[in-house]
């Protein structure tokens, strides 16, 4: 499974939507995620892809992890998952 794959499956499961309702021009919170939703969906995504999210990634200005769109999380996850050691 390759990692778009796996953020919009992790991303239905928090929103309780099927993963066909995933696209990548929606915001998280039109997919019904709350700030408690997000903190689950960074959890996830570290677990997931055994790396870690920086602390400050609800603010998108404030660092490289952008949460805006389903497609600046997974290009978030990407630039994680190639920096990882």
């Amino acid at each position: 499974m390759d990692i778009a794959t796996r953020v919009h499956a992790i991303l239905a499961e928090q929103a309780m939507v099927p993963p066909t309702d995933i696209h990548p021009d929606r915001s998280l919170s039109d997919l019904g995620i709350d700030s408690l939703g997000l903190v689950e969906t960074i959890f996830a995504i570290e677990e997931t892809f055994d790396v870690t999210v920086p602390f400050d990634a609800n603010d998108p200005g404030a660092g490289p992890f952008d949460v805006t769109t389903v497609a600046s999380v997974i290009a978030a996850v990407e630039r994680l998952v190639a920096a990882r050691p």
